[in-house]
């Protein structure tokens, strides 16, 4: 079966050949078109530019005057229309009390305008009502470790105190340095460690005498402005007024001795509570912490008893945290690795009850002078300054803690100062160890850490420990005692962590009301000490008695909590409004008006600009006439001036009579009189037609 029939291949191509030229031709005419619209385009550019050029060298067409005058005709603001109407007595007087209102508008304003880049806030007070989270509660022992556990570490300090108190409390009865009393102690200065004692030792200052002479209680040579003072030994009746003429002092030196001061107590119960605390942080800066945990009051021992609500609890429902100052310490629904427990029901039937056994028979003699517990409650995921917010609960009594809740928001920057996580302070914080929230209590401890860090070469025992830093001890900085009361009295330092530190922007407080009652009664303290007892320790025997123990009742009082917050006292909105009503209550105006008086102001710089420009040109002119006096030559006279007429073209080629001439050395330039061209304001621009 035949195929359909095929153009011959000459058919094709003749086709082809027919209809190229005409695409061609329209491609052609395509690119025609475009490139005239680009160049319509461009001289409509051109054109525009060239307008507007012409119109900013014209200006606004009118004198300083002229616009004065058509502004004060023309304007919406009360005063200036009868100042060119009016006769020449009133209009004195309309353009003096413009002027004046006019005045007052711009002090108003710049009042308002300082008020509102002042950023003030308002506090308001607000009260709710809701089921709240239970509190973080802290509780603590009073004294940092069981004196059994440490007694080793201390017995040399406890020798030399309990030496250094009866050479103290010599002073009443004799005089305290006279060969008697060095003799009489003799034998047991030799028995006492007297290097630690000169490492932080005691003065006495005898402030009766007028060079008041520096006394070192274990030797017998003192000081007092390069003379001895000698005191006769005080008459049975001078007793009392012959002891009060001694102060103890402490003794902090620094280079081996060669710089010291001396800081005064007002009572030697401070100076050798003082003295005890800081030689003991030496000690303790040197062992190592699960040590110092195991010397501490364990959970088990410490708490006897607890319930929440109706539901029973017991030291597992504790977080064991290291607290410098007090050692184990035991927090309840810190919210660390369970979520926190929500109060059903305010009351202290639903709230947490505790029994506690603070064991103050064991309790370090010089170091803790208070007995009790010490507890805090505060923010979950916070850590818990015990030290500055903490409150005591006696022994041998129930405390009963009832609590309100007050919630701050304060505004941020630039309202106020605040953070809202610590991340823009510029102190880096120590307690991210704990995985706690940002306080400034934190920040402080932590800018003063680094402090003690950079100018002591060490840390102290109170405060984290950055990287690659020791705590400080007397053994390796021997200055230390001495740095660190220095940096602690600097109000320079202070100041700087103050600066440094800043408040949180959400905080919440606990409002506590405290009260007490002797616990247990005397009726039911035998068997309430005999059950304790024996389920603490498995003995029938009285092992606890009301000098140890505490029961505590915390609970909130009610659900009503506040929240103050801050919110900005004044606002762009308040500005804007402030702004008009003095402008409209003076001037009678508007914000038209304000763009009125803009417009005006407008065309002022640029009439200025114009006659700048004019008097710059004409200083120009000036400058050249005074160079060409007559009138300046055209071209055709400069050409002519610098023709050589006497130029010979030699050419060896060429000889006289040859009858060929030598070629012209080139065309010259046209004899034009002048280069100038017309100005702009000439030419007719009115027109959209092109000169061919």
């Amino acid at each position: 079966m035949p195929g359909p029939a095929r153009a011959p291949p000459g058919a094709l191509g003749s086709r082809a050949a027919s209809r190229s030229p005409a695409r061609v031709r329209g491609a052609a005419t395509d690119k025609t078109w475009e490139r005239s619209e680009e160049t319509d385009s461009k001289m409509n550019l051109k054109r525009y530019f060239i307008r507007a050029l012409h119109r900013l060298q014209k200006g606004p067409g009118y004198t300083y005057k002229e616009l004065l005058v058509w502004y004060c005709d023309n304007t919406n603001t009360h005063g200036p229309k009868r100042i060119i109407r009016e006769g020449p007595k009133k209009k004195f007087v309309w353009f003096f009390l413009t002027l004046l209102f006019a005045s007052l508008v711009f002090w108003q304003w710049g009042i308002l305008i300082n008020t509102y880049l002042s950023y003030n806030v308002t506090s308001s007070l607000s009260i709710g009502f809701k089921t709240m989270k239970f509190p973080a509660v802290t509780v603590c022992n009073a004294n940092a470790f069981k004196y059994s556990k440490v007694k080793h570490l201390l017995k040399e300090m406890d020798k030399l105190i309990d030496a250094a108190l009866e050479r103290i409390l010599q002073c009443g009865k004799q005089d305290p340095f006279s060969p008697l009393a060095v003799n009489s102690s003799k034998n047991d200065s030799q028995a006492l460690d007297l290097q630690l004692w000169n490492q932080l030792p005691l003065v006495l200052i005898d402030e009766s005498h007028p060079d008041q002479p520096i006394i070192d209680i274990f030797t017998t040579n003192w000081t007092g402005a390069g003379t001895q003072h000698n005191s006769s030994s005080p008459s049975p009746s001078n007793t009392t007024a012959e002891a009060k003429k001694y102060k103890v002092a402490m003794k902090l030196c620094r280079e081996n001795g060669t710089s010291c001061v001396y800081r005064n107590f007002t009572s030697a119960a401070q100076a050798v509570m003082e003295w005890y605390v800081l030689q003991s942080t030496s000690i303790f800066a040197k062992v190592p912490l699960e040590e110092r945990k195991q010397m501490g009051y364990q959970a088990e021992d410490m708490i006897l008893a607890c319930l929440y609500g109706a539901e029973p609890c017991n030291h597992k429902n504790f977080t064991q945290i290291y607290h410098p100052d007090h050692g184990n310490c035991y927090i309840f629904n810190w919210g660390m690795d369970q979520e926190a427990l929500i109060s059903s029901n305010p009351g202290a039937e639903f709230g947490l009850k505790l029994i506690l056994d603070i064991s103050q028979h064991d309790y370090i003699p010089y170091l803790t002078s208070a007995a009790g517990a010490r507890l805090m409650l505060h923010e979950q995921k916070s850590f818990p300054f015990l030290k500055d917010q903490g409150i005591y609960a006696m022994s041998g009594t129930e405390t009963s803690i009832g609590v309100l809740v007050d919630e701050l928001e304060r505004m941020g920057y630039p309202y106020s100062d605040c953070t809202l996580n610590g991340s823009d302070v510029p102190v880096k914080n120590l307690y991210k160890g704990f995985n706690t929230s940002y306080s400034i209590q934190a920040c402080l401890r932590s800018c003063f850490q680094a402090e003690m860090v950079e100018n002591c070469k060490c840390g102290h025992y109170l405060f984290p420990l950055p990287e690659g830093v020791n705590y400080c001890n007397n053994d390796d900085n021997p200055d230390w005692a001495y740095c660190y009361s220095s940096l602690r009295s600097s109000i320079r330092h202070r100041q700087f962590c103050i600066d440094s530190c800043k408040e949180t922007c959400n905080d919440t407080q606990y409002k506590m009301t405290i009260s007490m009652a002797d616990w247990p009664s005397e009726a039911s303290e035998d068997w309430i000490f005999h059950i304790l007892s024996y389920e603490r320790d498995l003995s029938t025997n009285v092992t606890l008695d009301r000098h140890g123990i505490i029961k505590l009742n915390i609970y909130f009082q009610e659900y009503n909590y506040r929240t103050i917050s801050e919110s900005a006292a004044t606002t762009i909105v308040w500005l804007l409004s402030s702004l008009g009503g003095q402008f409209g209550f003076w001037m009678g105006g508007s914000v038209l008006c304000l763009i009125e008086f803009g417009e005006i102001i407008i065309d002022f710089l640029w009439i200025t600009i114009i006659n700048g420009i004019s008097w710059c040109k004409g200083l120009k002119q000036k400058r050249a006439q005074t160079r060409y006096p007559d009138a300046p030559p055209t071209v055709s006279e400069l050409v002519e001036a610098h023709t050589n007429f006497g130029f010979q073209y030699e050419d060896g080629s060429v000889t006289p009579g040859s009858g060929r001439l030598p070629p012209e050395p080139g065309t010259p330039p046209p004899n034009y009189d002048s280069l100038r061209v017309q100005p702009l304001d000439v030419l007719e621009l009115g027109t959209d037609t092109e000169p061919e």
